[in-house]
């Protein structure tokens, strides 16, 4: 059948329950220009962002022709909708409600067939998410992409610790916020935040009415509630920040959930599928990539420094045509629904490459994909390696009288990111470089930003830029502030498929500090990696006042040994033989993770910092291995 052309009303006013109207664009199949009479399934994309922007609109561009009215939607307070200044980031209270509304005022359009699907990545899987928990009648299918499913855990705080790529994500939704848009030097107030980005994150805690969000009241409430909120309390058990506690409520549909090893959100992507599939009894769906959080869209085999691949690209048009596939399954009136011979999980299990550097000067990884029926992965194998005091990962324990190692915390000088699993952090570039005021205003900022953290894997060695390294060319392993402990060179491949858990017996001289962990897959020496090449999987840090549950705090008594457990995001990596697996033990990894001042003051609300001696007396590392 010939492709259908579009027609397109924009900016149609959809009322909500309570007499809000949401700016909503329409896309239409039309011939020679002309709307088609007729019913047709209807995808929606709901997003704070703009929904004119060619990211949504292009979800038209391909819909559209294949025979579906393609709906995208700006949310409440948001871009040209009506609001009640209640746009608090992600812990909005409308948008379930908004979502069920725009669902049913859809399934009552003389074009709908009544079958409606979501898409949308990160934000706009959120809003898919939290309509599910509505149960629209008229919700057919949804496939959300690299999505938080608990704020607290997943998204704002780690560990107990504030992941500051959400501090920085304040500022961008306060550059194009209502309140702002119609007033340059507000606005220019915010960019300015965005060109100070790395000294505000060295400045950091933050409060209300200290920084361009007080332009923005709302967002500027939601700092202070992240920044201050340490422990899990009603606010992050609110409905619109944990969707987890409300998984009874989830409409039972079916669903495809992707997201990325290095995304954000692999823990929440990979939860909410098990979730789902064990509670629904529609089909559900599960792909995970060695992508980071907008990975899945690119159109490179890499990510940060290291390649996979041709067989890891999807791209664009990939991702549609499998999205296309979903919902033919689902939403048109001759819908086929299931189909038994696929399986419902695929992965791609990382590793498996040369380790030479390719054309573009990235680390050759490689891996493959593979189709899986559970996650957990049920024939996963727990392998114990303990922590010995010479540093080394061995499967038995340590003998009596092991000696503990130490190390000083400071947290005027930490440990820097290089790499890992969070969303992109970027700066506005000064003016005069390719962008001058008046032109910036006529584009959305995230447009703008340049990179100051990237997420992936990356060889741990300081570089320039890496903001936080002050000691280019130095190995992470060479800190004094990092214990490594490491396998000998393994005699064969060993596969990890899952979380690895870190469990640690500590002490420290300081009532508060914290603990991070890091998964790394150490290359041997080569020709283009004389020094060979530590290669980040995954992290994750505990916040010591935390280690009991983090409803309440617990101080510690300066000197206890106490224990705490790190539970890292979930990977699937072949270390290959000669390979060593590695975990390395520190306190810091900023500003992926703020600092703790060591003080054992008020969460967010410290005078000053301190150094802490800390000690690891032991513990063990909980592989899932996968049996060859």
């Amino acid at each position: 059948m010939t492709p259908y052309g579009i027609v397109v009303a924009k900016d149609v006013m959809v009322p909500m329950r309570d007499g809000i109207r949401l700016a909503t664009d329409i896309h239409r199949p039309a011939r020679d220009g002309e709307l088609v009479d007729g019913r047709f399934p209807t995808i929606v994309c709901i997003t704070p962002y703009d929904k004119s922007e060619r990211r949504y609109v292009e979800i038209a561009d391909f819909f559209v022709p294949h025979g579906y009215v393609v709906v995208l939607q700006d949310m409440r307070d948001r871009h040209r909708s009506e609001g009640t200044k209640e746009y608090f980031h992600v812990v909005t209270p409308h948008t379930g409600r908004d979502g069920y509304d725009t669902i049913e005022w859809i399934a009552a359009q003389p074009w709908s067939n009544g079958r409606t699907g979501m898409v949308g990545s990160s934000y706009a899987g959120i809003t898919q998410i939290r309509t599910a928990l509505e149960r629209p009648p008229h919700l057919t299918a949804i496939w959300p992409d690299v999505a938080p499913t608990c704020m607290y855990h997943h998204q704002t705080r780690e560990g107990g610790v504030m992941q500051l790529h959400m501090f920085w994500a304040l500022f961008i939704h306060a550059a194009d916020a209502q309140e702002v848009q119609a007033d340059p030097a507000k606005q220019e107030e915010v960019w300015n935040d965005l060109r100070n980005l790395r000294q505000l994150m060295w400045g950091w805690p933050w409060h209300e009415g200290e920084l361009s969000l007080r332009h923005v009241p709302a967002l500027d409430r939601t700092l202070e509630d992240y920044c201050t909120r340490g422990a899990y309390d009603e606010f992050w058990a609110r409905k619109e920040n944990d969707f987890t506690r409300f998984w009874h409520e989830h409409a039972d549909i079916p669903a495809t959930i992707s997201t990325g090893w290095f995304d954000g959100f692999p823990h929440s992507g990979t939860e909410y599928f098990a979730a789902m599939a064990e509670r629904n009894s529609a089909p559900q769906r599960l792909v995970v990539g060695p992508w980071s959080h907008v990975g899945m869209r690119g159109d490179a085999s890499w990510t940060l420094d290291v390649d996979f691949g041709p067989d890891s690209v999807w791209g664009v048009r990939r991702y549609f045509e499998e999205q296309l596939a979903f919902f033919d399954r689902w939403l048109r009136d001759d819908a086929p629904g299931a189909s038994h011979d696929e399986a419902p999980i695929r992965i791609f299990v990382m590793g498996g490459g040369s380790g030479r550097k390719t054309a573009e000067g990235k680390l050759d990884h490689g891996g493959r994909w593979r189709e899986e029926h559970e996650w957990p992965l049920a024939r996963a194998v727990e392998r114990t390696l303990h922590l010995h005091g010479d540093g080394t990962l061995r499967p038995l324990p340590p003998p009596a009288g092991d000696p503990p190692r130490t190390f000083v915390y400071d947290p005027e000088d930490p440990v820097p990111t290089i790499g890992g699993l969070y969303c992109a952090v970027g700066e506005l570039p000064p003016e005069g470089e390719g962008m001058e005021p008046a032109w910036m205003r006529l584009l959305n900022p995230a447009l703008l930003l340049r990179n100051i953290m990237t997420p992936g894997p990356a060889d741990q060695v300081e570089r320039e830029e890496f903001f936080t390294a002050r000691r280019p060319g130095r190995r992470l392993s060479e800190r004094p502030d990092v214990l490594v402990y490491q396998t000998e060179p393994l005699a064969e491949p060993v596969e990890v498929t899952g979380r690895v858990t870190v469990r640690l017996r500590v002490s420290s001289s300081a009532p508060d500090t914290d603990f991070t962990a890091k998964l790394i897959d150490v290359y041997p020496p080569n020709e283009d990696y004389p020094d060979g090449y530590d290669m980040l999987l995954n992290d994750s840090v505990i916040r010591c006042r935390y280690r009991n549950g983090f409803e309440s705090e617990e101080l510690l008594e300066p000197g206890e040994e106490v224990e705490v457990t790190i539970s890292l995001p979930p990977t699937s990596n072949l270390f290959a033989a000669g390979h060593r697996i590695r975990v390395d033990i520190s306190s810091s990894n900023f500003p992926r993770l703020e600092r703790n001042p060591n003080t054992g003051e008020p969460i967010g609300r410290h005078t000053h910092t301190v150094r802490a001696e800390n000690t690891v007396h032991g513990g063990v590392v909980v592989l899932p291995v996968i049996p060859a």
